[in-house]
């Protein structure tokens, strides 16, 4: 995380750091040269869910992006068939129980309790943390207009449509084929943001003239990290700039306000 805080910051990007991190959102806020976004896994009981949002908070943090689309657990069947096939032990950096932070690798949960994504949460959880903090609160995980329209009224600053790439429930819509359904669903009242299955910078512009306010990466990050370090992640970031750049000129879209439904078809 240290790393692509860096790089972050060397290409003028947003960071969303996760909870389960090998590092903590105080030293990756020193790299990143101001407080991350910082996505929440929420833990087990309350109680640490409090101090965990006040740690956050007095880091500097300005927005909560809590993680909802893994409360109930996954759907996978398909991802655990393939699994009994797969030799390589897992063991020294995964846990086999879900929500379980891995030991000694996640220094946000150091004094809380085990676990997180508590299956009691519902949507008085969510006035609940607005109430908690003073943050701005995203919703991370929701994909459709019944949603998006609830969590309106609870008060949000914000939804990311993201189905947690793939490996929440493998039957769901693509969250780009989602997004135009929640775009209109929440009329503007609050941006709307979408990561998941992005690997050109044509489809960075096929979702911001889709309604997003915001474009999330995962995969190709973590490709370029695991490759070259820093160098990696800034790499995959100048070539997403670049592919975007190259599809607005061959769009006639000179500029991001320029990009709209209007230059998109959909079979």
């Amino acid at each position: 995380e240290l790393a692509t805080a860096r790089a972050a910051r060397a290409r003028r990007h947003q960071m969303v750091l996760s909870n389960v991190s090998t590092f903590s959102v105080e030293d990756v806020s020193k790299q990143l040269g101001a407080a991350p976004w910082q996505q929440l896994y929420m833990p087990l009981q309350w109680e640490d869910t409090v101090k965990l949002v006040k740690r956050i908070e007095d880091a500097g943090c300005e927005v909560l992006v809590w993680t909802v689309d893994l409360l109930a657990g996954r759907n996978v069947p398909g991802m655990s068939r393939l699994a009994r096939q797969d030799s390589r032990d897992c063991v020294s950096c995964h846990t086999d129980g879900p929500g379980v932070p891995i030991k000694g690798m996640s220094p946000m949960y150091d004094g809380l309790g085990a676990g997180f994504n508590p299956t009691w949460a519902t949507w008085e959880t969510v006035d609940r943390l607005k109430r908690l903090t003073r943050m701005k609160l995203v919703l991370k995980g929701l994909d459709s207009a019944e949603d998006a329209q609830l969590a309106v009224q609870h008060g949000v600053d914000g939804i990311m449509v993201s189905n947690h790439g793939g490996r929440s429930v493998e039957t769901m819509h693509a969250t780009i084929d989602c997004l135009p359904e929640v775009v209109a669903a929440v009329k503007g009242q609050v941006p709307v943001f979408v990561d998941g299955g992005v690997r050109h910078g044509a489809d960075i512009y096929k979702a911001l003239a889709s309604g997003a306010a915001g474009v999330g990466i995962g995969r190709p990050y973590a490709w370029g990290l695991a490759s070259f370090g820093q160098d990696g992640v800034e790499r995959v970031l100048e070539i997403l700039r670049n592919e975007l750049r190259m599809t607005m000129m061959q769009m006639g879209t000179p500029t991001l306000k320029d990009i709209t439904a209007a230059r998109i078809t959909r079979s």
